[in-house]
């Protein structure tokens, strides 16, 4: 029997306006982490590409297309749906994928592509028991200890502004680099990972000889591949060194894309770098256009930039051990200390994106 409640009782306590109202942001957000799994599913069995190409689709339809179970794609479909990624008709159960959402999850040529990102989660997901234990000790999360998704998945996600930036904004931005390029020069990319923007520096100035670094095998024997089926092998080199000790002089051209907040000791590359260029080189650094001040600004960019510096890029720094772990929202002021640290007597911001940054920085 339920007994009314005695005088006084006022029952459970009412979360306040604000708590409700951050409650409910939170289950936002895990939503968000859940649907990333969707998406990843999306890219890897190409379900949006089939949406773009051949929509409006039925559930049955897009199963026939993409070559997936029928009540896997009806589900999909639904998680799309509540996302407001997709639309659908009611009257005929077709499902469509809007042509402004397309340039965002179906083409990897696009400057807006960015469901190849999502990728990466099952590599940064998986580590999670190492970073409980890193947390504690101290010590770090190294790249080599990340399932491979991680190098493609950030390489998808950093490749479309490459691919639309570098050789029409970026390089043209610095003084005299095309030109030095064009002529026969040489460019080394540090921290190439996979080598989109090597093989991109190779295919557009022919007579230059261009190398890429990376201390992950993984990452070099994938590049060395990449560069074979484009015809590239005998145009540039990879191999695997590290920041501090890759090989050669006198480089027209050193790049670094988004790998310099990452590294134990980002003054001994930077060192390195200063003394591998030829005296009227010049050092192009790409980095995050986020500083310690964007940590209340609350932007998209932001947002994901300091999470990823949690859970990936401090992580990846500390596991070097070295004397400095930036984070990836360190600043221009921070590099540009570390840069003039190194030697370098020459700093300027070139360009920028509302992701990155580009620093033209000389001897």
């Amino acid at each position: 029997m339920t007994l009314p409640p005695g005088p006084g009782h006022t029952g459970p306590a009412q979360p306040s306006d604000a708590t409700g109202d951050f409650h409910q942001r939170v289950i936002d957000d895990a939503a968000a982490a859940v649907r990333g799994l969707s998406v990843s599913l999306g890219e890897r069995l190409g379900l949006y590409r089939v949406l773009a190409e051949s929509g409006p689709l039925t559930p049955g339809e897009l199963s026939a297309r993409a070559g997936i179970a029928p009540r896997y794609a009806e589900e999909w479909l639904h998680a799309q749906l509540s996302a407001g990624y997709v639309e659908r008709h009611p009257s005929s159960d077709k499902y469509t994928l809007p042509a402004a959402h397309a340039s965002v999850l179906a083409q990897p040529e696009a400057p807006t592509y960015a469901a190849g990102f999502f990728t990466a989660l099952k590599a940064l997901y998986a580590t999670e028991d190492l970073l409980v234990d890193a947390y504690r000790s101290g010590e770090g999360v190294g790249w080599a200890e990340h399932d491979p998704a991680l190098d493609t998945g950030m390489g998808s996600f950093f490749q479309p502004t490459y691919q639309h930036r570098l050789l029409t904004d970026w390089i043209p931005a610095l003084r005299e680099v095309s030109d030095k390029l064009a002529d026969g020069g040489t460019a080394a990319d540090v921290g190439c990972g996979v080598g989109h923007t090597t093989r991109l520096i190779a295919r557009a100035f022919p007579e230059a000889r261009v190398y890429g670094f990376d201390y992950s095998e993984e990452a070099i024997a994938l590049a060395r591949q990449l560069a074979d089926d484009e015809g590239l092998g005998d145009r540039v080199v990879f191999e695997t060194a590290s920041a501090d000790d890759y090989p050669g002089t006198g480089y027209d051209l050193v790049a670094f894309f988004n790998c310099l907040h990452d590294m134990g000791d980002p003054v001994a590359a930077a060192q390195h770098v200063h003394k591998s260029l030829d005296p009227d080189g010049t050092w192009m650094l790409v980095e995050s256009n986020v500083s310690p001040a964007d940590i209340h600004t609350h932007t998209p960019a932001a947002r994901m930039f300091m999470a990823l510096s949690a859970v990936m890029c401090l992580p990846v720094a500390l596991a070097q051990r070295g004397p400095h772990a930036l984070g990836n929202h360190s600043g221009e002021r921070a590099f540009r200390a570390i840069a003039e640290e190194a030697g370098f007597t020459r700093w300027r911001r070139a360009t920028e994106t509302p992701v990155n940054a580009v620093y033209e920085v000389r001897p």
